[in-house]
């Protein structure tokens, strides 16, 4: 299966996670393919105050999977808007994971894969599933662990 790991990444956490589950993916006899959402503009990027330099294109993937970092208890703005305008995902196996600081569901990773699940599924994507990476020192490791086998092992 052809997947795409589409990621938008500050400060190279989600990048990490997406490099290991293209590992992960390559493993298991998938073609991987890392694309990264790029801006021109301030980091952190507010909504309506970057442009996209890169926007991948999801099409010529079987499956997509996105990550995102939480940004203000919130889906980044970045992802948000490459969501907005992403074309029809119909008939596309989709993914998410999100990376926050924070080492608890409830500070802004529940509500940002939600977002992402709920773009796809607008799009007519059918979500398989979604995790949360917590980058907190104490639960970093098992947390990119679990996420990369869990959505390793989705397609």
């Amino acid at each position: 299966m052809k997947v795409g790991i589409i990621i938008y990444s500050q400060t190279g956490h989600t990048r990490e996670v997406a490099g290991l589950l293209q590992q992960n993916l390559a493993e298991k006899g998938h073609q991987a393919s890392i694309e990264e959402i790029t801006i021109n503009g301030k980091t952190p990027a507010q909504p309506g105050q970057f442009e996209f330099l890169t926007k991948p294109d999801p099409v010529q993937y079987d499956a997509v999977i996105f990550g995102s970092p939480v940004q203000a208890f919130n889906l980044n703005p970045v992802m948000r808007a490459y969501l907005d305008q992403l074309p029809s995902l119909r008939g596309k196996e989709a993914a998410c994971f999100i990376t926050k600081q924070l080492p608890v569901k409830w500070s802004g990773g529940t509500q940002a894969v939600g977002k992402i699940k709920s773009a796809c599924e607008a799009k007519g994507a059918m979500v398989k599933g979604a995790e949360i990476v917590f980058w907190t020192e104490g639960k970093r490791t098992e947390s990119i662990n679990k996420a990369v086998e869990t959505l390793g092992g989705l397609f």
